[in-house]
C-alpha cells in the first residue's frame, strides 16, 4: 500500500555544508524584510510588550492610505496585502492607490510619497529594500500589475537613474513572453534581495483559455543586478529539454508551460548562501490532460545556489497537481534539535494543511514521508498521479474531511441551508485528500484553495521551538466539466471561486471552527496547540466562537507574544505563544488581512503596526484603509 520515498538532489561542491547550522538570531529591532529576516522566521528580539501589559496597547498613530484628492490618485486599485518594512526610523510601504511612502515610524508622518507610473501600477504584497553599497545608494525595489521592477531611492523616493531604463526594469522579455507579449504578466510579491542581487518571481497567470489553456508566459524565476537592473540569472521552472526534470513532462507538453511560477515567497539560507524557491502549480493548474507526469517543479520547493540559480535540490509537494495546491508559502527556516544534534531544517505548508519538514541542505525529510495510494480521476484523458506524498509528522495542521456528518452544525437555519446546498447540487464531499476533481459533478474538498495555509505562511520561536501558523477550514466545490472547444475547465455557478458557504451571509458549511491558530513544536513533529481564531458577530450569542477565514499571517516577538489579524472580523489579537492562549484583541476600522510587524520607535518605544484596508473575504470599504500602529502608554514602558 505505500512506497518509499525519494527525492531529487544534486549536491554540488563547495556548497557550505561546514556551514554552522543557523545563524544567531537576528537582533535587529527594525522590520528591513517582509518576514523580517531571510529565513522568514518573522520573529522579533523585542520584548518590551510581553503577556503581562499587552492588554494596555494603546493606538500611536495611524496613517489613511487612500490620499486626498488633489494628489489625483483616488482610486484604489486592490485590497492590501502589504507588509511594510521599517529599515531604521523610516518606514516603506506601498499602497492600494498606486503609490509607495516613506514614513517616520515613530510619528506616521510622510516624508515622502512615490506614484507608481503606468496604467497598471498596483504593486500588490509590498517592496523589497536594498541597504547599496559604498558608491550606490540605498533603494525600495518593487514590483508591478503591468510586469515592471522599479528601483527607488530610500532617501527621497525618486526613480534610481542608473537602474535599467531610468529607474526600471521590463520583466516581459522575450526569454519569457515566448507566446507574445501581450499576454499577462505580474509581480504578485516583493522580491528577495541577496546581496547586490534582487531574485524576482513571477505571475504568468492561470487558468484555462481552450485547448492550449497551459500555453503563455515563464514561470522562470530571475536575479537582476541592484545596481544596473541587468540580468545576472534565470532558473527554468519548466525544465527545458536536456535539463534535469525534462522528462516528468509527457510528449511535448513542456514547451511553452506556463504556470509554474513563484507567486508568493522565497527564503534564503545566508550562511549558505542557498535560495529557496516554492513553485506553484502548472497551466492549467485544475485539468492536467495535455500534460501527462509529475511535472517538475509545479508544486514543488526547489534549492538552488542564490548567487548563480544553480539547481540544488527539490522536493515535490503535490505530483501532477490538479487542485491548484501550490507551494505558495515562504519555506521556513529554523533548527530542529533532535536526539542531541542540531539540523538545519526548512518547512513548508500550503493550502492542502500538510506540513513537511525536511533537512535544508539535502531536501531530506526529518519526520518521514510516506508515498500513499490516492484515488484515480475520471475526467476523460486525466493521468492523475496515482501516489501522492504524506507527512508522517505532522499531522494536518487543519481538518481534511468533509461528509455528511461533519457539515455545520449549530444554527438551524444555517444548518438547514448547508444541507439544501449538497442536496440541491448532488455534491460530491470529500473525505481523502488528493481526490481529484470529478467530471461534471460538484466536489467538495476540505481544506480547498482559500483553505490550509496560503501565501503568508506561518511564523517561529526559536525560544520555544514553536512553528505558529494560521489555518483556513474552508471547503470550495470545484467541477470538471468539457467546453465547446473540446477542452474542460472547472466551471459552474457554483465553481471556481465560490466558497463552501452561504453567498450572503457568509458562513462556511464546513465544521468549525473555521479559522484556528496552531502551534508545531518542531523538534518533535507534534501538535504543542490549537486555538480557535475569530468570531462570527452574526451569529446568536453563545455561538459566536466559530472562527473566521481570512488572509495575513501571524508574527512572534521574545516578548512571548504572537500577533496576527488575517480574520475576517476586523480583529488584531495577540496570544500567548507558550499556550495559545488569546489575551489581547483590538477591533480594527476594517480587516487586515495582512501581517503585522513590530519594531523600535526613535523614542525607545516598541510599535506594533498593520495595514487594514477591508472587509478580508466579505468585501472592503474605501473609507477604512488605514494604517495603524500601537504602542504601551509610557506609564507602562517605565516599570521594570
Amino acid at each position: 500500500m505505500r512506497r518509499s520515498w525519494t527525492i531529487g538532489v544534486a549536491l554540488a561542491g563547495g556548497i557550505g555544508l561546514a556551514a554552522p547550522a543557523a545563524a544567531a538570531t537576528d537582533a535587529r529591532t527594525d522590520w528591513p524584510s517582509v518576514h523580517h529576516d531571510l529565513g522568514g522566521q518573522r520573529y522579533s528580539t523585542l520584548d518590551q510588550i510581553t503577556p503581562a501589559n499587552v492588554a494596555t496597547l494603546r493606538v500611536a498613530w495611524t496613517y489613511h492610505l487612500r490620499p486626498a484628492p488633489e494628489a489625483g490618485v483616488s482610486e484604489r486599485l486592490q485590497l492590501s496585502e502589504v507588509t511594510p518594512l521599517v529599515v531604521g526610523t523610516t518606514m516603506f510601504l506601498s499602497t492600494p492607490y498606486g503609490r509607495v511612502v516613506a514614513l517616520d515610524a515613530t510619528t506616521g508622518a510622510e516624508k515622502w510619497n512615490f506614484v507608481i507610473p503606468g496604467e497598471d501600477r498596483a504593486s500588490l504584497r509590498g517592496v523589497a529594500y536594498w541597504p547599496g553599497t559604498a558608491t550606490d545608494p540605498a533603494a525600495i525595489v518593487f514590483g508591478t500589475r503591468g510586469g515592471k521592477l522599479l528601483s527607488i531611492s530610500a532617501a527621497d523616493g525618486k526613480l534610481s537613474p542608473h537602474f535599467g531604463d531610468d529607474g526600471i526594469v521590463d520583466l516581459k522579455t522575450p526569454a519569457v513572453m515566448t507566446t507574445g507579449t501581450d499576454k499577462s504578466y505580474i509581480l504578485p510579491s516583493p522580491p528577495i534581495v541577496w546581496k547586490n542581487l534582487i531574485i524576482t518571481g513571477s505571475g504568468p497567470g492561470e487558468g484555462p483559455g481552450g485547448l492550449n489553456g497551459g500555453v503563455g508566459p515563464a514561470g522562470d524565476t530571475r536575479a537582476w543586478d541592484a545596481r544596473t537592473g541587468k540580468l545576472v540569472w534565470t532558473f527554468h521552472s519548466v525544465p527545458r529539454r536536456g535539463e534535469f526534470g525534462f522528462d516528468t513532462w509527457g510528449g511535448d507538453s513542456a514547451r511553452d508551460r506556463s504556470g509554474v511560477n513563484v507567486w508568493g515567497y522565497m527564503t534564503i539560507d545566508a550562511a549558505r548562501g542557498i535560495l529557496y524557491m516554492p513553485f506553484g502549480a502548472a497551466n492549467n493548474d485544475r485539468v492536467g490532460v495535455d500534460r501527462p507526469g509529475n511535472n517538475l517543479f509545479s508544486s514543488s520547493i526547489v534549492a538552488v545556489r542564490a548567487d548563480t540559480g544553480k539547481y540544488l535540490w527539490h522536493f515535490q509537494v503535490v505530483h501532477h497537481d490538479i487542485w491548484d495546491m501550490d507551494t505558495q508559502s515562504p519555506p521556513m527556516l529554523f533548527d530542529v534539535h533532535r536526539d542531541g544534534r542540531t539540523i538545519p531544517a526548512v518547512a513548508t505548508v500550503n493550502k492542502n494543511a500538510l506540513m513537511y519538514i525536511l533537512d535544508r541542505v539535502t531536501g531530506k525529510p526529518l519526520f518521514g514521508v510516506e508515498e500513499r495510494p490516492v484515488p484515480a480521476s475520471d475526467v476523460p484523458g486525466e493521468q492523475a498521479a496515482p501516489t501522492q506524498p504524506f507527512p508522517i509528522l505532522p499531522e494536518p495542521l487543519a481538518q481534511t474531511k468533509l461528509s455528511r456528518d461533519n457539515l455545520y452544525k449549530g444554527q438551524p437555519a444555517h444548518q438547514a441551508f448547508c444541507e439544501k446546498l449538497v442536496d440541491d447540487n448532488n455534491m460530491l464531499l470529500v473525505d481523502q485528500s488528493f481526490t481529484p476533481v470529478r467530471f461534471n459533478r460538484y466536489t467538495v474538498s476540505l481544506p480547498g484553495t482559500q483553505g490550509g495555509v496560503n501565501y503568508y505562511g506561518g511564523a517561529f520561536d526559536p525560544k520555544l521551538g514553536l512553528f505558529v501558523v494560521n489555518i483556513n477550514n474552508l471547503a470550495q466545490p470545484m467541477r470538471i466539466v468539457r467546453n465547446s472547444d473540446g477542452s474542460f475547465s472547472n466551471s459552474g455557478p457554483l465553481a471556481g471561486l465560490v466558497r463552501f458557504w452561504n453567498p450572503v451571509t457568509h458562513l462556511p458549511c464546513g465544521p468549525t471552527p473555521w479559522g484556528q491558530l496552531v502551534a508545531v513544536d518542531v523538534n518533535t513533529g507534534k501538535i504543542a496547540w490549537r486555538s480557535t481564531l475569530g468570531i462570527t458577530e452574526s451569529m446568536p450569542p453563545g455561538q459566536q466562537d466559530t472562527g473566521r477565514p481570512g488572509l495575513g499571517g501571524a508574527i512572534v516577538t521574545a516578548g512571548g507574544l504572537t500577533f496576527i489579524g488575517a480574520t475576517d472580523d476586523r480583529r488584531l489579537r495577540a496570544f500567548d505563544t507558550r499556550n495559545g492562549k488569546e489575551i489581547w484583541t483590538y477591533q480594527l476600522p476594517a480587516s487586515a488581512e495582512a501581517t503585522p510587524i513590530t519594531y523600535a520607535a526613535a523614542d525607545g518605544r516598541q510599535m506594533l503596526a498593520v495595514v487594514a484596508t477591508g472587509g478580508g473575504l466579505i468585501g472592503a470599504k474605501l473609507e477604512s484603509d488605514v494604517l495603524m500602529a500601537f504602542a504601551l502608554p509610557p506609564s507602562v514602558q517605565a516599570r521594570p
